[in-house]
């Protein structure tokens, strides 16, 4: 079984080699062409991108054994972001967050830190997504990870750190695991890492 540091190594080469084929996102209202590059995709788009390639990489590891928006079980409704494993019993469920401070034109997205570290369940955060995998039953593991994009004015450790602090206080969290990718073709989301943890089993809050 494909162990979390390296799963997040996997993510991480992945992101480096999607972005080599020059994908290019559209804005949604606009239907604008954003730059080239995998930085300025959506979550849900980045995750598929990503899962192709660590198929492409590591077929022996994930050939018919990665999966993306599988339904809870408990669930139906809501969608696991990657499993890996077989349908009849996946060994991994791992949710995946995108913390992206800045937006194609460099402008700051002041929302995106509710994305990670929002305790209402409605906002479907990090945290609260460590809490949903921890009672959950869809894989034999849990696990979340957290891809950002990094920059100067906004370095991504304070947020992770701050992510660390808040979940740790609601589930089992195991060690860190970071992996980091640079040199993308985005003049904006050129580098950063991607952060991983398992995720025991849940426990309240005192």
């Amino acid at each position: 079984m494909r162990a979390i540091p390296q799963i997040v190594n996997d993510f991480a080469a992945a992101i480096k080699a999607a972005d080599g084929r020059r994908p290019q996102a559209v804005n949604v209202r606009s239907k604008e062409a954003f730059q080239p590059g995998i930085g300025p995709h959506s979550e849900s788009k980045t995750v598929e991108l990503v899962a192709s390639e660590m198929l492409i990489a590591n077929p022996e590891e994930y050939s018919d054994r990665i999966a993306t928006g599988v339904p809870y079980p408990d669930m139906p409704r809501q969608k696991c972001d990657l499993c890996v494993g077989t349908p009849l019993e996946w060994e991994w469920a791992i949710e995946v967050k995108m913390l992206r401070m800045l937006g194609d034109n460099g402008k700051l997205n002041d929302n995106i830190l509710m994305h990670i570290l929002s305790p209402y369940p409605e906002h479907r955060s990090a945290l609260t997504d460590c809490e949903k995998l921890s009672a959950s039953l869809l894989g034999r593991n849990s696990a979340i990870l957290i891809y950002g994009y990094e920059h100067p004015d906004w370095p991504l450790v304070p947020a992770i750190d701050a992510f660390e602090r808040l979940a740790s206080a609601r589930v089992r969290l195991g060690p860190r695991a970071t992996a980091g990718f640079r040199d993308l073709i985005h003049p904006v989301h050129s580098g950063g890492a991607v952060f991983g943890w398992a995720i025991g089993q849940f426990h309240a809050p005192a």
